[in-house]
């Protein structure tokens, strides 16, 4: 008989709660039939302590519980998990329209009404499980391109901690302009990412004091290509590419790596171009002696904010959220 999971690997962990001990026996049997570990009570709290310290894989809930139902319990449960992905099954006597709606509207993942087709339970498991793998698989992977990019930057002293500064920032920025949770996630990720191309060019040039020579300059402006070309395979960066391809891109069309004027060049791309401008004019680099105050910084983009480099709309936008929420906070000098 083909194994479901491998030998060394733990079978996934579920939750089942139900306050009739008899429907409890029969889900638990099919779960270790199908050879999962199963947790069954009939204790709301337990099973809140139980997600809590155990973290199982996937939850089945009665809903019509003394108490607290399952769609509170499944709330609680989705806000405590320590899992990306916490996938919860509903199961019900209630067959209404309403019900299943309102078991949606709580977070569920899936209803079933009472009595189920144990295959088609099964099969739905199957696809949930299948499904949280492979999201923290792809958290896993995120997570070392994420630590790649601070890791690389950390080995130099002019621009340690700049991508974290530019991520926050632009996150900050993009919740300054109404931006939805989810678009300020991926911006904060693109920020950190903006610069991870970086990791294909040679040291030596990056930490270069003197003017680059044509062809270093021609391999410096390949990064955001090779950038995109990394964190690509990744489909839970898609969102994120655009701003690591053309966050050098200029208003005027005189930028890199694809020429884009205007509004072509992605609008979370042209918040990390000024963004990133900012950091780095407020950091100490190789290439040039001292470092300017965040004050000369704003002053200097109020004059140049139509020089063609930024979205002066933007533009303005950032320099009132800095002048609102920083300038007065500010130390004249750089700690």
């Amino acid at each position: 008989m083909e194994l479901l999971y491998p030998e060394k690997e733990k079978p996934p962990l579920i939750l089942v709660v139900d306050d009739v001990e008899a429907h409890l026996e029969l889900i638990e049997a099919v779960l270790t039939t199908e050879r999962y570990r199963v947790e069954a009570t009939t204790d709301v709290k337990q099973a809140i302590r139980f997600t809590e310290t155990h973290s199982p894989e996937l939850a089945i809930l009665d809903v019509m519980m003394p108490g607290m139902n399952g769609y509170e319990l499944c709330k609680r449960l989705k806000s405590i998990s320590r899992r990306k992905f916490f996938p919860i099954i509903l199961v019900t006597s209630l067959n209404q329209v309403e019900d299943k709606i309102a078991g949606l509207e709580a977070g569920a993942d899936d209803f079933f009404s009472k009595p189920f087709n144990t295959l088609e339970l099964i099969t739905k498991i199957r696809s949930l499980i299948k499904l949280e793998r492979l999201q923290d698989e792809l958290e896993c992977s995120e997570d070392i391109i994420f630590t790649l990019a601070i890791t690389i930057e950390a080995k130099d002293l002019y621009t340690k901690g700049h991508s974290e500064r530019v991520g926050n920032l632009s996150a900050e920025f993009a919740g300054f302009l109404g931006f939805p949770d989810k678009d300020i996630i991926s911006i904060r990720k693109g920020g950190i990412l903006h610069d991870i191309g970086k990791i294909g060019i040679n040291e030596a040039i990056l930490l270069k004091s003197d003017r680059l020579s044509e062809d270093e300059t021609t391999l410096v402006r390949d990064h955001p290509v090779i950038g995109s070309k990394i964190c690509k395979p990744l489909y839970s960066l898609r969102q994120v590419l655009p701003i690591i391809r053309s966050h050098h891109e200029r208003w005027d069309g005189k930028g890199y790596p694809d020429g884009l004027t205007g509004s072509e060049i992605p609008v979370m791309a042209r918040m990390v171009n000024i963004i990133d401008t900012f950091d780095a004019m407020t950091s100490i680099r190789p290439y040039r002696n001292g470092v300017f105050t965040r004050e000369e910084v704003i002053a200097t983009m109020k004059k140049e904010k139509m020089s063609g480099q930024w979205d002066p709309h933007l533009t303005e936008k950032f320099i009132e959220m800095m002048e609102k929420q920083y300038l007065n906070q500010w130390p004249l000098k750089r700690d």
